[in-house]
């Protein structure tokens, strides 16, 4: 029978920002594909309630904030005392801070760039630790790490140029890590998202900015949190096992062109 090597058995992802829309939903979907997640976030009520729903047996929960340096060593050594050890990451978390360049304060600069983009870093370092010293030791890991990243990063934003650069700056440092740990076989690739049915996306999708970013989307719809963690999925899995250094946009056509 044919495999197409979609699936995620024997894997244990570890997901940041899993407590709620795009993160809970790449973690359930991770579950659903047979594979084991270790999810972090600062809500501690939506990790319970995501462990409740998949069992303490595929989940695993971490609560504290990302741009926290030493919690991604928690994270790596929760997964590994939970699952034996880690063979994915999805840095997923985020948060935004709005405002026109002029007026952005240092403060908001600062806690968007410290989550998206030094957060992921943080994140990175320790998955790419683990997954080398296990290498180093003879063993045969197919690692992969999905960076989150934003039309944002790509096209620009009005009012949020601190989340702009922060995406920008993770499709940097995929194209990094993609170079430097392919020897070793850590596949790291981006994806990038345009409007998704989310909290974070709620003032986007108000009557004041709908039609202006609707007439920009050819599928003429926002995305839905299931159908954006499908493509994450693909590129932890075996099915893109040749597949690193690149960026997948999932908006329904925002960037055709670019």
């Amino acid at each position: 029978m044919y495999d197409s090597g979609c699936n995620l058995d024997g894997k244990s992802i570890i997901v940041t920002g899993a407590a709620q829309g795009i993160g809970r939903a790449i973690a359930l979907h991770v579950a659903e594909l047979g594979g084991r997640v270790a999810a972090v976030d600062l809500d501690a009520e939506g990790l319970n309630d995501l462990q409740s729903e998949l069992g303490a047996d595929r989940c695993a929960i971490v609560v504290g904030n990302v741009a926290d340096a030493s919690l991604a060593n928690q994270a790596v050594s929760v997964a590994t005392e939970a699952f034996g050890g880690v063979t994915g990451l999805v840095n997923n978390a985020g948060v935004t801070r709005t405002a026109l360049i002029e007026k952005m304060t240092a403060e908001d600069w600062q806690l968007v760039i410290d989550v998206h983009l030094t957060g992921s870093f943080h994140f990175l370092q320790a998955v790419g630790r683990h997954v080398l010293s296990r290498v180093n030791s003879g063993e045969t890991v197919a690692a992969a790490i999905v960076n989150i990243s934003s039309d944002a990063g790509r096209r620009g934003t009005i009012g949020q140029i601190n989340y702009g650069v922060a995406k920008a700056g993770v499709l940097g440092m995929t194209m990094c890590a993609a170079r430097e740990w392919a020897k070793y076989g850590i596949r790291v690739n981006t994806v990038g998202f345009g409007v998704v049915e989310t909290r974070m996306t709620e003032m986007i999708r108000s009557e004041k900015f709908r039609d202006r970013y609707m007439q920009q989307i050819p599928l003429g719809r926002w995305a839905k949190t299931d159908e954006v963690a499908r493509p994450v999925c693909f590129l932890l899995s075996d099915a893109a096992s040749y597949v690193t250094g690149q960026h997948l946009s999932v908006n329904g056509g925002y960037t055709i062109g670019l």
